[in-house]
Parts: C-alpha cells; structure tokens; sequence
C-alpha cells in the first residue's frame, strides 16, 4: 500500500521545485521581454504561436491567452507548417516559437522561411545559446534548473516556466494597450463577466403590457387584481401621462391590514410606498443589483430622465441572467 506520507511530501516537492523556477524568471525579464513586447504592439497581423509536443499545448494557452486579452493571435502546428500552413503566415505577422531545447526540428525546418518572408521571430526557449535562440529576434529566457519529474524527463518545470512568462507577456501588452474591463467582456459575451459588464436594465426589464400598473383613485382589490394577473409581486401606480406616482409591495399589503385597511374601500394610492426605488432603463443591470441589495428589496421600478414609466426589473431576472 503506498505511504499517504509520501504522495504529499512527492507533492509539496513538485510544487516547490517549479515555484522556484517560477521565481528565476523575475531576472530574466530584461531588455529581450521589452523587446519581444514592442515587435508584438508594432505588429499589423496576428501573433502565430507555434509549438511541439507539450510546448504545443502551452503554445495553444498563450495563443488564445492574447486573444481574449487584446492582442490577436493564433495557434499553428510547425509540423502542418511544413506542409502547407505556413501560408497561413503573413509578412505582416510575428512568430512566438516555444521551444525548451531551442533545437525542435519541426521550428527549424520553417525557420529559414519564416526569415525569407521578413516575419519577426521570437522565441520562449530553454537553452538561451541553441540555434533558435541566437537566430531569434527576441529570446525569452524560460530555462530551469530542473524538471520537477524525479527521472528528470517528464516536461514539467519547464512547461510552468514557459506558460507563465506566456502570461508574462499578455499582461504586460494588455496594459499597455489600455486594455479595459469593457474590451475584455466584449470578446467573452458568453460568459458572467461579460454579461456584467455588457447588459443595461432595459435588455432584462419587464415592459409594454407586462408592467402591473394601476391609476390614483384604484381600489386596493383591484390593485390585488393587478398583481395576481401580472405575476411580479407588485404594481406601479401612474397618472394619467404614465408618470410614476408610487409603488404597492407585499410589504404595503401588510402593512395596511395591519393597520386594519378595509380593501373593499381602501385606495391604493393611500398605503403605496410613494415613488419607491427607482433606475434608469441606460443603466448598467450591475447597478441594479447594487441598488437592490443595498436597499434589500427585490424589484426597481425603472423610469426615464422624465419619470414615465418605462418597465421594472426584479432580482430574479438578474439571477436568470447571470448577473449576479
């Protein structure tokens, strides 16, 4: 039976051999990463990562790293390179090669090409003075001292170190490009935060004929009437322009039959909650979910600059929506 003692000390041995790789790279970040970065901003293209075997895989993590970070880029395999997705290569492009002997004979077959056609070369290698290295235009330094696989063999170390000056490099080029919260939901439209930061108010709100609406003078069973039939919990009351006057809640009809409302004679413009809280359709649905919880209620009535009425949004169609 195997030791439980021993997988964790196997463990934090792993985990310590690459932390202090990872820790190496602060001094290899020098004039060849200020360098790499400039080619990359200058470039007109796309930045093609390529790779073999497991550098391909970090290569791919980097390629689509940069792209949902401002700085387009795709994946080419260097052996389909050699035949025929090398046209996929622009002179308007710039090559970052992942290579941790600096020797991959897939990258040094397509290398004397990529030259030829003016292509900007740079490369994440481990052996700073192998071929790829010195022929680069920009060598990133991602050597380490040891791999953390006991037989030394495995790529592990070496594959951490690369994809982390990987990350390296497209943070430091989304800050410098100003790269925003914005830009970034706008590539990610399909995830939490960009339907934070891309949906208003008025793409989730209730409107038109599904508002529950009553006028002053409405008689407390009817304003019951209203609520029941629309089915969110409460109605606006309105006045004859469609300019909110008050808002009746659960909350209001508790507190009128506890204050001993006859509903059959009551007005609802008597016990509603006058104005109530209020948002703007152009408002971001995040800001809605703010007022909500700061206030702890469950619906905002939303309202143009004028005060009509335009529709209401409630907490859970945030929820439905991902926005919280």
């Amino acid at each position: 039976m195997t030791d439980k003692k021993t997988l964790i000390d196997s463990a934090r041995r792993t985990i310590a051999i690459e932390h202090q790789c990872i820790a190496d790279l602060n001094d290899r970040l020098d004039q060849s990463f200020i360098h790499a970065c400039e080619l990359i901003l200058a470039c007109e293209g796309r930045i093609v990562v390529t790779g073999m075997g497991k550098s391909g895989h970090i290569a791919r993590k980097i390629a689509a790293t940069l792209s949902s970070t401002g700085t387009p880029a795709m994946f080419v395999h260097p052996a389909e390179a050699s035949h025929g997705d090398l046209g996929m290569i622009t002179d308007k492009d710039v090559v970052l090669a992942l290579s941790n002997s600096g020797t991959t004979e897939e990258l040094m077959n397509i290398l004397p090409l990529l030259k030829r056609k003016g292509v900007p070369f740079i490369t994440l290698t481990g052996n700073p003075a192998s071929v790829l290295a010195e022929t680069a235009d920009a060598n990133l330094d991602v050597s380490v001292s040891q791999e953390a696989c006991p037989l030394g063999q495995a790529p592990t170390s070496s594959t951490t170190a690369a994809l982390v000056m990987g990350d390296a490099l497209a943070m430091a080029l989304l800050e410098a490009r100003g790269f925003t919260e914005e830009d970034f939901a706008f590539s990610h439209p399909g995830g939490r935060l960009g339907r934070r930061l891309l949906l208003k108010v008025k793409d989730l709100m209730h409107q038109g004929d599904e508002i529950p609406s009553v006028t002053p003078g409405t008689l407390l069973k009817d304003a019951l009437y209203e609520i029941s039939a629309k089915g969110l919990g409460m109605t606006t009351i309105t006045d004859a322009s469609g300019h909110l006057q008050g808002v009746f809640t659960d909350g209001d009809l508790r507190r009128a039959l506890d204050a001993g409302c006859d509903i059959m004679q009551t007005q609802v413009d008597s016990v509603m909650t006058h104005h109530g809280k209020t948002v703007s359709p152009q408002a971001m649905a995040t800001e809605a979910a703010r007022l909500m919880e700061e206030n702890r209620i469950y619906t905002l009535i939303v309202v143009d600059d004028s005060g009509a009425l335009n529709g209401v949004i409630r907490m859970h169609d945030l929820l439905q929506a991902n926005v919280i």
